[in-house]
């Protein structure tokens, strides 16, 4: 939260209260003439019958656009040579330690695309978009005020697998267990459809003084096309094996150590405020006796 100041005895300067003077005409002017997020609102104009003068109007646009600078992951693989000379008829030992490489690089990725201050996604919500949870677990209720917030084509929610089994522990509780879909191979609960999605990388806190332990729940809208949570990614690069990911050969020392650089870049941007939502203080540790 900011605090503006100002002296009382500024107040009276003759300056101050030309600009305040200026600022209070100019909200007056846009009064009813801006949207809810405060854009200049399009004038439009539905016409029955006779030949009214058409308004003109233009579309609000961000003079000062954010920019977004990709992230970097990189490493510096070692083999040695006669270990991939040797040990590699069954298995490609290159091949699987580049494999492995790439899976630890992707899992940071995951983590920064959700906790990174710059572009994380749980800092990228808005404040109107975040909400408690009503009693503390996650319960239907709560996902479906999430579902009120990103309303327009939801795609997914991001939660903590103990956060899934909380929701699955309170909706079963209330008769209503979740259905569950099989997305990429593997089955997923869904809740009014929209399928929850896993991710460990989510924080957990633990109050110091109770020890309850709380997470929270995203709701995404996705793609570009749709004005939702986009991937930025530079493709084209040397060495690339997918997009964005690149493994270079960088020389064999005279260790007989062979060296390949692994690259990543990549960000997120979220292209409009209501493309993402998110649910705190979604307790974990709240069980039930079925007997």
């Amino acid at each position: 939260m900011t605090l503006l100041t100002l002296d009382p005895a500024a107040i009276g300067d003759e300056a101050i209260r030309s600009r305040i003077s200026q600022y209070q005409e100019e909200r007056d002017r846009l009064k009813g003439h801006t949207n809810s997020h405060g854009e200049q609102g399009i004038e439009l104009l539905a016409v029955h019958a006779g030949e009214p003068r058409l308004p003109t109007t233009f579309v609000d646009y961000e003079i000062d656009p954010r920019e977004y600078h990709l992230s970097t992951i990189q490493t510096i693989l070692n083999t040695h040579t006669r270990v991939t000379d040797l040990y590699s008829n069954e298995i490609d030992q290159l091949r699987e330690q580049i494999r492995l490489t790439v899976d630890a690089v992707k899992e940071r990725e995951e983590w920064e695309l959700l906790n990174n201050s710059q572009f994380g996604l749980l800092n990228e919500v808005s404040g109107r978009q975040r909400i408690p949870t009503r009693s503390g677990p996650p319960t239907p209720d709560d996902l479906d005020e999430l579902l009120t917030l990103v309303w327009k084509k939801p795609a997914f929610f991001v939660a903590h697998p103990r956060a899934i089994a909380a929701f699955g522990r309170e909706a079963t509780r209330r008769g209503v267990p979740p259905v569950v879909v099989h997305l990429f191979g593997a089955p997923f609960i869904t809740w009014r459809g929209v399928p929850l999605v896993p991710s460990d990388k989510l924080p957990i806190e633990t109050d110091p003084v109770t020890g309850a332990q709380t997470t929270s729940i995203l709701l995404l809208r996705v793609g570009e096309g749709e004005q939702g949570v986009v991937g930025l990614q530079k493709s084209g690069v040397t060495g690339e094996i997918e997009p964005g990911l690149s493994v270079r050969y960088m020389g064999t020392n005279d260790h007989s150590i062979a060296s390949h650089l692994v690259t990543r870049y990549f960000s997120a941007a979220v292209l409009v405020e209501d493309a993402i939502a998110r649910l705190d203080n979604v307790l974990l540790g709240n069980y039930h006796d079925y007997a």
